[in-house]
């Protein structure tokens, strides 16, 4: 099962089942509109919200393409991520993540950066599946804590790209992807300084990459 880059076409290979948006929803055509705002390069603009369009199905619409972009992405290199070479979850020597939930796993543990990432995407996973909080039926209000969901939800993927920058770039690189990945972080920057869903704290481990990236927007 290795991963050969096949110029023009990615690996299909996801880390989780992807998650999609009903076709003929209002969700999905908000993803088609992302999607081509996206092919015109701007990506500054590409994040703002669109005129007359709800903030909270924005940001769950974004979510979800985020969660399946960093499904991919991780899907790319699990073979190099493994409990060997990735004993913690760490984004570089000085930032390290135990995992916890606030459920199943209330005391924060220390585990391999695989178990982590595994944890952490099956939560996600189950967050984006739960109606109550990410209704995709129209006329469905989104609940009251949707915005603090969906920072949870952000700051949490945000670490699988620290990791992946910080312990995998090589990787990264020998397969051909990193064009892909820089271009899907810089969107996710982008979109959570448009909204302000992370603190600047959480974004630490790549605040040089996070500057070089809007530098070269201005």
């Amino acid at each position: 099962n290795v991963f050969s880059p096949v110029s023009g076409s990615r690996s299909s290979k996801t880390f989780k089942p992807k998650k999609n948006i009903p076709e003929g929803s209002h969700q999905y055509e908000l993803l088609k509109h992302a999607e081509a705002t996206l092919g015109s390069g701007n990506l500054r603009q590409a994040v703002m919200l669109p005129e007359g369009e709800d903030l909270n199905e924005w940001i769950a619409v974004n979510t979800v393409d985020f969660f399946n972009q960093i499904n991919m992405l991780y899907g790319t290199i699990t073979e190099f991520c493994t409990e060997g070479s990735c004993p913690v979850m760490s984004a570089g020597p000085r930032y390290e993540y135990h995992w916890a939930d606030g459920t199943n796993i209330k005391k924060p543990i220390k585990c391999s950066a695989p178990k982590y990432i595994d944890y952490l995407m099956t939560w996600v996973q189950d967050q984006l599946d739960d109606e109550t909080l990410f209704p995709s039926k129209i006329g469905v209000p989104f609940p009251k804590n949707f915005m603090s969901v969906a920072k949870t939800i952000l700051k949490r993927l945000f670490r699988v790209y620290a990791h992946i920058y910080h312990q995998h770039f090589d990787s990264v690189m020998r397969l051909q992807e990193e064009a892909h990945l820089n271009t899907s972080f810089k969107h996710f920057i982008f979109f959570v300084q448009e909204f302000n869903l992370i603190d600047r704290r959480e974004l630490a481990p790549l605040q040089e990459l996070i500057e070089k990236l809007g530098s070269k927007d201005r």
